[in-house]
């Protein structure tokens, strides 16, 4: 009679959900393995139909994502002698030239200065009010947490035109200053309720210790809960930026120019006959980049954090 146990899957169950796992992720991965394809077609096969799995890679989309070209007549052309880069010749081919950068690169870096900035901030104001609901008596705490967690389930676009006119007469449209602030309002409340379950899980006994050998409660707060909080911090540091980091409704409404972030930018790129969808798969290839290396970075940090409290002894 063979023995079987109860918590240890056999050799069916793992294999199924082996199977499963392997299934999920081909789904969810062909959609990103597409756009990072797309990135190095040429514009014909990007629109050809059939779609194109075999294709002759260019860099043509990255050329156009971070260049301004202008059409040259054959006197330009002739003007501007033998193309010097592989990049001139990329352009080349259709009797264009280079006049200069785009926008792209302006767009990213407003995009990593909202975005990092935002959940700086969210962390810091989260992990400061978490400490205080988890560890002081505040009169009408129940409530004001509740309240706190009812702004998040508001969808931000549904206070976008009072938000606009209000930032227009704080002279914020448009600004740096003013997209950290939205979007370190809208991550507080994600980040108070997320932080305040992980200190909550940290024994205050560590701290009273820590007070009866002479330290300061910021000083126990700094080198007791802080280093344990760390897996929940990252965690939710995660959740924040990827918020900021995605977001389109609210970044199109009150930016245009200077503070535009790449979400609202890259739908906008036009190339010679409409859109240009190489460029387009390029741009959003290299905003995934940050928020991926962010996660990765993190990811030790995230799984942990994930299962924080999920077993008490």
């Amino acid at each position: 009679m063979s023995s079987y146990s109860i918590t240890e899957p056999s050799k069916r169950q793992k294999w199924a959900a082996g199977s499963f796992v392997i299934f999920y992720a081909v789904v969810t991965l062909m959609p990103l393995l597409w756009i990072i394809a797309t990135g190095f077609k040429s514009p014909s096969d990007a629109i050809a139909y059939p779609p194109k799995v075999v294709f002759q890679p260019t860099l043509e989309g990255y050329v156009n994502l971070f260049t301004t070209r202008t059409r040259a007549t054959p006197e330009m052309l002739v003007q501007a002698g033998e193309p010097k880069t592989w990049y001139d010749r990329i352009v080349r081919q259709y009797d264009m030239v280079i006049a200069g950068p785009s926008r792209y690169g302006e767009r990213f870096l407003n995009s990593v200065i909202i975005g990092f900035g935002s959940t700086f901030f969210a962390i810091v104001l989260g992990t400061a009010a978490a400490y205080a609901f988890s560890r002081f008596r505040v009169p009408l705490k129940d409530d004001l947490l509740f309240f706190i967690l009812s702004t998040r389930m508001m969808p931000p676009i549904a206070v976008a035109i009072p938000i606009f006119l209000m930032f227009r007469q704080l002279g914020l449209n448009d600004t740096h200053a003013g997209m950290i602030l939205l979007y370190t309002a809208i991550n507080l409340s994600l980040s108070v309720w997320l932080i305040h379950g992980f200190i909550n899980e940290i024994p205050i006994e560590y701290e009273e210790a820590a007070l009866i050998d002479g330290y300061t409660r910021f000083q126990a707060f700094y080198k007791v809960v802080l280093p344990q909080a760390t897996t929940g911090i990252a965690s939710t540091a995660i959740f924040c930026l990827i918020f900021a980091w995605n977001e389109y409704a609210l970044a199109a409404l009150l930016t245009s120019g200077t503070a535009q972030t790449a979400p609202p930018f890259i739908p906008t790129i036009i190339g010679t006959g409409g859109q240009d969808w190489p460029a387009v798969a390029a741009g959003a290839t290299i905003f995934l980049l940050p928020v991926m290396i962010f996660t990765i970075l993190l990811r030790k940090h995230l799984l942990r954090g994930i299962t924080f409290g999920a077993v008490r002894k």
